[in-house]
């Protein structure tokens, strides 16, 4: 039996740990793993390598992923996915592990309905797969967060000053949600709690009549014009504010042993599934078990993410 591996979409530490477990556990059972390089473009330019254990040793502790990832328009045409079917063919692939987002997936379960036995892993910081409880990725990419917000929360105490922060997550809020939770921020608004600039306003002054006048807000990407925003709550409460993207500096950095651990259950279950010859399962956690569920039983992105609003409104 032969697997290939690919990363596909934005990188997210924890992918190499996936990687890693992958080969070591299909080492054991006796399995080749060739790596594809560029996600979906390595799968049209027949771009694989294999993997062994020399390969993958010591790749767990570091960011990024070891077979680079790449968006790849090509793949979205049907002629495109018939090419790396070829490629998956020609190189006697019997199965293929898919780590990525949401769009990862959805080229996952495409080459699952063309007959490719298909196993996804849920790589992506923004934490957005409403069937998992935790991404790959995403613990490491709080922590980060977290420790970017303490140190910009050093200068706001000093000079008594507000710091609007804009982190990732697209259309979940997770990465303003939990930074926010462990002590990060006094407001936050996010796609499933958007807040109006006058409600913004109206927290932040609460808190500066309260005596609390360094604070820091934390506002989900792509939601607003954060200039616009910082201009605004200066005009509105004649305050100093700043404003910081913290951007791609969210994506890097050494894995969590929590995202390291994570990715290496994931990819061990993984392996299992191709073994038994399963298709068109993505792997996930949920009530700290890791399971794995049908492709058409996952959801759009954040479709069903439940959210502890009683714990939310009692500390934010």
């Amino acid at each position: 039996m032969k697997i290939g591996i690919l990363t596909s979409g934005g990188d997210a530490p924890g992918m190499n740990a996936a990687i890693r477990a992958v080969v070591k556990s299909a080492n054991h059972n006796g399995i080749e793993v060739l790596g594809v390089k560029y996600g979906y473009a390595g799968l049209i330019k027949e771009e694989l390598i294999p993997l062994g254990l020399t390969e993958v040793d010591g790749i767990a502790e570091k960011g990024g992923t070891i077979l680079k990832t790449a968006r790849c328009l090509e793949f979205m045409d049907e002629l495109g996915r018939k090419k790396a079917l070829e490629t998956l063919k020609k190189f006697e692939i019997d199965g293929l592990v898919v780590i990525g987002g949401d769009g990862s997936f959805q080229g996952a379960e495409k080459l699952s309905k063309l007959g490719m036995n298909v196993v996804g892993l849920p790589g992506t910081i923004d934490n957005d797969l409403a069937y998992t409880d935790y991404c790959i990725g995403f613990d490491t990419t709080l922590n980060t967060v977290l420790d970017c917000i303490n140190k910009i929360k050093d200068t706001d105490s000093s000079h008594e000053k507000t710091t609007i922060v804009e982190v990732m997550g697209r259309y979940c809020g997770d990465l303003a949600l939990y930074p926010a939770l462990a002590g990060g921020a006094e407001i936050i608004s996010m796609p499933e709690r958007k807040l109006s600039f006058q409600d913004i306003c109206t927290r932040l002054r609460e808190n500066i009549n309260k005596g609390k006048n360094d604070n820091v807000i934390i506002i989900t990407e792509r939601m607003y014009n954060i200039e616009d925003l910082q201009k605004y709550v200066e005009e509105e409460l004649k305050i100093s504010v700043r404003s910081t993207v913290l951007g791609f500096v969210q994506r890097g950095g050494i894995p969590s042993g929590f995202d390291r651990v994570l990715a290496s259950k994931m990819g061990v279950m993984a392996v299992k599934l191709l073994m038994n010859g399963s298709t068109g399962r993505f792997v996930g956690i949920r009530d700290n078990k890791i399971i794995d569920i049908d492709f058409s039983d996952v959801n759009t992105p954040n479709a069903n993410k439940k959210m502890d609003y009683d714990l939310l409104n009692e500390l934010l």
